[in-house]
């Protein structure tokens, strides 16, 4: 498939991103280990991670996934082949909490000593921070891309205000800019990215890759009642989807999928890939068969009519 470029990052990657939330909480070693086998031999690029995950979990502090991760690294071998994206931000620890410089340089170097690596591939700030002042967290950033820690930078849960006040004070001062987005955006929550948001990444060729592209698994079509739910821990997510727009999204993606053969989760996932500025949708997956449809939505283009039908609805 063709890899996109990552906005100005000097990254590229193809249509799909594989989400490690669920590394060292739904699926353990074993089926994480499988997962990320998987996802090298179907051609994926970009694993997307983050500190704080899954410091919601009893018993868990955060860097869980970063730890499966380093470890499947370590024994794949598979470093040369795959781009790394972790964010700092919403687990406090040594040096602060939130995006204090301290605070940045400390779980940089925790993040790098979990996954193992010299080097973090597209580093992001996990939401704004507003007790900070922009230049001094866009400085801390900068020493550890002088240092060889992080190679590029990214914004994750900017609004577009915050997001333009970052690049005209890296313009101003000469310090690094975002280069990559990480908003939210899937058929039925689109309000945080469509509108001002994409009129900049686009204006500034900074690259997407949205998160809860399947609307918490919703548009997979596995939850359309409420005696569904209990399928996956994270199923209650998709109740308020049952209500409102949801079902009739649903059964738009049913007839395209009855006209092209995809499977709802590949169609949710060309969609959001589809959309201008996005570079890549991110997905994760618990379970090798999981990863295999997801690694479908790839090679699947949708038609003009079809990614007008599904935005309507």
């Amino acid at each position: 498939m063709t890899e996109r470029a990552l906005g100005k990052s000097g990254l590229s990657i193809p249509p799909l991103v594989l989400g490690g939330n669920v590394f060292g909480w739904t699926a353990d070693r074993a089926a994480s280990f499988a997962v990320l086998d998987r996802f090298v031999e179907g051609g994926g690029r970009m694993i997307d991670t983050a500190d704080v995950y899954s410091a919601w979990v009893d018993g868990h502090v955060g860097g869980e996934s970063e730890g499966v991760i380093g470890e499947w690294l370590k024994a794949s071998g598979a470093r040369d082949r795959i781009l790394i994206a972790t964010k700092v931000g919403m687990l406090p620890g040594e040096g602060g909490k939130g995006l204090e410089p301290d605070r940045i340089r400390a779980a940089a170097d925790a993040s790098l000593e979990r996954l193992g690596v010299d080097t973090i591939d597209l580093y992001f700030a996990h939401k704004d921070d507003p007790d900070v002042p922009l230049d001094e967290m866009l400085g801390a950033f900068g020493e550890l891309i002088d240092a060889g820690k992080v190679r590029a930078l990214g914004a994750s849960n900017y609004g577009a205000d915050r997001l333009a006040e970052a690049l005209r004070i890296a313009d101003e001062k000469d310090l690094p800019r975002f280069t990559v987005m990480q908003p939210e955006l899937n058929l039925l929550d689109r309000d945080q990215y469509e509108g001002a948001l994409q009129r900049l990444c686009v204006a500034e060729g900074i690259g997407v890759i949205p998160y809860f592209s399947l609307a918490s698994g919703y548009l997979s079509g596995k939850y359309r009642a409420v005696g569904d739910l209990g399928q996956s821990v994270r199923g209650y997510k998709a109740k308020a989807y049952m209500e409102g727009r949801g079902p009739a999204v649903l059964a738009v993606m049913d007839a395209i999928a009855a006209e092209t053969g995809a499977t709802l989760s590949q169609i949710a996932l060309a969609w959001v890939a589809a959309q201008q500025g996005v570079t890549a949708p991110i997905a994760s997956a618990t379970t090798v068969e999981q990863l295999d449809e997801l690694l479908g939505s790839m090679d699947l283009e949708l038609g003009d009519g079809q990614l007008a039908a599904l935005a309507t609805a």
